[in-house]
């Protein structure tokens, strides 16, 4: 099949987030189908951007997929900026929507972007060529903005995005959702029955094979934690305020001659935390700056329990599919989840043990009941995990499923 990928956000190894169209794109290609990713040039969650767009498109060719990057002006924040990003973006590809159906001939056209107003040169590509139209959901929008943002549903940008979605619904062949409790939402929007399906994020075992080692700088850091001889706890990740990162901090003082806490990565809370720790000298919390990707597994292999924590909100009752998640999950760690979601694949697999968000007391009795297990136990716990994410969440079956899908 020539599979046409639409996702002004997509990222590469080389670019950084957002990884699932590559790894999806890298996946089909091994299976012998040719796949376009149709993207803009800017996107505020890439650590890199393309810099050598000129003109409205370039290709750059990654591990035989073609990326098409269209050029979109720099943003900042969720304001206008961003908007008419968004618009440029559909606009060019709209535009040409004839040229791409002729020079590629795709037998399938995904709208896979966070936002859904790409269905419309999606549909627009798919009837030049008769080819089927998929909806992928990352995220529910306009729900996402109003729920997670405060807008208001009569906002002429909600009720754009609104009229968008509820179009998704009613042309696209199949939708695709990464979260697994949107069937009864998406059906009351329109969308008929037969269509839905459901393909998470999952993690690239490949990753996993081959892994760059630590930087000399956090590896010497985390040798001298490791010589304090207490079990490590870990939070791998964005240090926002989405992320409950202050409760675990006060679970800290509880947990002071019980475990080490390592808080790795960047975010605007960052600075903000370091002052807390260092003013309430929580001498047990040791923060380190991010490191690159591919180093994830060998920090991973290093520590002994993973944490990961969300503040609670109403959209989780569509479920959760963090990749931070499945990191865990595939190195191989018990892991505490603070997290109130329609979903708890924690539970469900065995893999560690969920508390209700925000409850520094629940962190520190999941951490205790951790630390009474046996050896053995926690192999079997962390091995529940691993075994999971192999089967079920690798971007190889997850791109099978996928195909399936296309082919019904």
């Amino acid at each position: 099949m020539n599979i046409l990928l639409i996702n002004h956000y997509a990222g590469s190894p080389r670019h950084g987030m957002e990884y699932r169209p590559y790894y999806l794109a890298r996946e089909w290609v091994k299976l012998g189908h040719k796949v376009k990713i149709l993207a803009g040039s800017y996107s505020h969650v890439r650590s890199n951007q393309p810099s050598y767009v000129s003109g409205d498109c370039a290709l750059e060719r990654i591990d035989n997929i073609d990326f098409y990057w269209y050029k979109t002006p720099a943003y900042f924040g969720n304001g206008l900026g961003r908007i008419m990003s968004m618009i440029l973006f559909i606009w060019k590809v709209w535009k040409d929507a004839k040229k791409i159906a002729k020079s590629f001939k795709p037998d399938v056209v995904i709208a896979s972007s966070t936002y859904p107003m790409d269905i419309w040169p999606a549909e627009r590509i798919s009837k030049f060529c008769c080819a089927q139209l998929v909806y992928e959901v990352h995220d529910l929008w306009p729900l996402s903005p109003i729920e997670l943002g405060g807008m208001s549903r009569w906002h002429p940008f909600i009720i754009w995005v609104q009229c968008a979605e509820d179009y998704a619904y009613k042309v696209a062949d199949r939708v695709v959702s990464l979260l697994p409790k949107t069937f009864d939402y998406m059906r009351s929007r329109g969308m008929r029955d037969d269509k839905w399906d459901y393909v998470p994020n999952g993690v690239c075992l490949d990753d996993w094979r081959s892994f760059a080692p630590l930087p000399d700088s956090t590896n010497s850091v985390l040798l001298s934690v490791k010589k304090r001889g207490l079990p490590i706890v870990v939070y791998a990740g964005s240090h926002g305020l989405a992320n409950s990162l202050d409760t675990l901090l006060d679970a800290s003082t509880l947990l002071q001659g019980k475990v080490e806490l390592l808080l790795v990565g960047t975010g605007p809370e960052r600075h903000r935390l370091m002052r807390r720790v260092s003013s309430e000298n929580l001498t047990n919390v040791t923060m380190l700056p991010s490191i690159p990707k591919a180093a994830i597994p060998a920090l991973l292999d290093q520590i002994d329990f993973a944490f990961l924590g969300l503040q609670p909100q109403p959209l989780f009752r569509f479920g959760i599919s963090p990749n931070k998640l499945f990191d865990y999950m595939m190195a191989g760690k018990p892991i505490i989840q603070s997290i109130n979601a329609g979903n708890d694949i924690v539970s469900e697999v065995g893999c560690g043990f969920t508390v209700m968000p925000n409850d520094s007391k629940a962190i520190v009795q999941a951490v205790d009941k951790l630390l009474k297990l046996t050896k053995y136990e926690l192999l079997e716990m962390g091995n529940a995990g691993k075994s999971f994410v192999k089967n079920e969440r690798s971007y190889e079956f997850l791109a099978k499923k996928m195909i399936s899908i296309l082919e019904k």
